[in-house]
């Protein structure tokens, strides 16, 4: 799609988002909220945070996960996790899963990794969260003795986590599943961790591009353990990241029933290649979802 024909359907999209909620029935009869992961739009976030919440509600997301936190400031987004809880429940708005950094604690102490928990436990018990998410492994871990390491803190996390009332979740990318001799990351992970005390945030578009079973048989050899889903397209061209209904993955013909997998949450997410800018491919994103994909949630 070409730039001119996106601002054409993104004007659509924006005349959708004017209208009221009840016009636009977006999820009123669903459990599941439209959710979005603010990291496809910081950088707005980064220069007005309330502004860029407001905008995202107009276009009819109501759920988000962060990735904005600051331990050592017990902050989100530069507010203090109070602070922003109000900012929220102002807006009507919740964040069931933050994507905390933890992948810094890999070379640390148990100990240390305890401690910077706990933190991650105060923020997300005052967003009201479900989630606590692990978003990311440095490089140098992508290899089969750094899952195991992996495995065994999400272990000592999960079970801090879920004594806290909280749950825990792996959210995987493409290199999970680099093969090595015959296992992946993705496999040790799923093996070597407690089932009721780590649970996985599949990112939709690096199971398409990178796993070899298709998402509905992976799914189903761990039922109900997938309880968060990152949606987001790709290119048809290059492969990378682009707005739903714009790229190559046809959601309606891989998601598997949502009583499988066990979901609880998903979010739309776009982490770059914006036809035009962040902004506009969420309005896009929101609207084709909205028309298109809604119905199987």
């Amino acid at each position: 799609m070409n730039r001119s024909e996106f601002l054409k359907l993104t004007a659509s999209a924006g005349l959708l988002a004017c209208l009221p909620i009840s016009c636009i029935d977006l999820n009123t009869a669903k459990k599941l909220k439209l959710g979005y992961q603010l990291y496809s739009i910081r950088d707005q976030m980064e220069i007005d945070p309330i502004s860029t919440l407001k905008a995202l509600k107009a276009m009819g997301y109501e759920d988000f996960e962060h990735y904005g936190f600051d331990a050592d400031k017990s902050t989100y987004y530069g507010y203090k996790f109070k602070e922003f809880k109000k900012i929220l429940d102002d807006l009507n708005l919740s964040i069931s899963s933050g994507h905390y950094p933890f992948s810094g604690f890999l070379e640390k102490s148990n100990d240390e990794l305890k401690r910077y928990v706990t933190k991650c436990i105060e923020g997300a018990l005052i967003m009201n969260s479900a989630y606590i998410t692990w978003p990311w492994v440095d490089p140098k871990f992508r290899n089969a003795e750094g899952f195991k390491i992996i495995s065994e803190k999400l272990n000592v996390m999960g079970e801090q986590i879920s004594k806290a009332g909280l749950k825990l979740a792996y959210h995987n990318h493409g290199y999970e599943f680099t093969d090595y001799g015959g296992e992946n990351g993705f496999d040790i992970v799923t093996n070597e961790t407690d089932v009721s005390l780590v649970k996985f945030q599949i990112d939709m578009y690096w199971l398409k591009r990178s796993a070899k079973l298709p998402i509905k048989d992976l799914i189903a050899t761990n039922p109900k353990r997938f309880v968060m889903w990152h949606i987001k397209d790709m290119d048809k061209v290059t492969d990378d990241y682009t707005e739903l209904g714009n790229g190559s993955i046809d959601y309606k013909s891989i998601l598997p029933q949502l009583d499988t997998s066990g979901l609880d949450y998903y979010y739309i997410e776009q982490g770059g290649n914006f036809t035009v800018n962040s902004t506009e491919s969420a309005k896009y994103s929101a609207a084709y979802f909205n028309t298109h994909l809604k119905d199987l949630f």
